[in-house]
């Protein structure tokens, strides 16, 4: 599906028509350029390759110089290929913000925060045990001894370890306004990520406004 990449600014809060409030996410959306054009002569398939946020050469690859001197712009730091364009691009044009319309929906993905390593209340929700004194067992995750058969935990058993940043998509979330000359998109709601990661808008596959 199309769409662009962009970086989580904040959050804010802006009234409707009606004076509600609505918790908004802002993300810097664009301007992205396009570093390659999939062809169904070429490549088997259609689709449009974007590239945002400039990175410096230092740690950039021959690779990567080359693969930006082709499209006549700079390294980028992130490049993702978008399929369903409606229009025809080629190498360097740049889409902005204004490719999404006040209140479509979007997908947006992201990592999600890092919590570092957790226990099974944080991370799994377990209720744990009593909080009375002389209890002995407050926040553990109980008993996880299988003895002589199989003699040994199963696998996707809920215990305690590293807790967050994955990737994760939220769906159906309506764009509240654009700000073209701001380069900026408000979202309703929230969004995966911390302040200042990389996200990727695209056109909501199961919306059905």
């Amino acid at each position: 599906m199309s769409g662009l990449i962009g970086k989580k600014i904040g959050m804010t809060s802006i009234f409707d028509s009606n004076g509600k409030n609505i918790p908004c996410t802002v993300i810097e959306a664009g301007p992205c350029i396009v570093t390659q054009v999939r062809t169904e002569e070429v490549d088997g398939y259609k689709a449009v390759q974007l590239g945002f946020d400039d990175a410096t050469e230092k740690s950039a690859t021959k690779a990567d110089l080359g693969h930006a001197k082709k499209a006549g712009t700079s390294v980028k730091r992130k490049i993702v290929e978008f399929k369903g364009f409606d229009k025809e691009y080629k190498l360097g044009d740049a889409i902005t913000v204004e490719h999404f319309t006040e209140g479509e929906f979007v997908d947006i993905a992201g990592v999600s925060k890092g919590k570092g390593f957790q226990g099974v209340v944080k991370r799994w929700n377990f209720g744990g045990g009593p909080a009375s004194h002389g209890s002995m067992f407050h926040r553990r995750g109980g008993s996880y001894g299988l003895c002589q058969w199989p003699g040994r935990i199963f696998k996707n058993k809920k215990m305690p370890g590293h807790m967050g940043d994955v990737s994760r998509t939220t769906q159906n979330l309506q764009v509240v306004k654009v700000l073209p000359e701001k380069n900026l998109v408000l979202i309703k709601g929230s969004v995966p990520g911390h302040k200042g990661s990389i996200l990727t808008l695209r056109v909501a596959k199961k919306s059905k406004n």
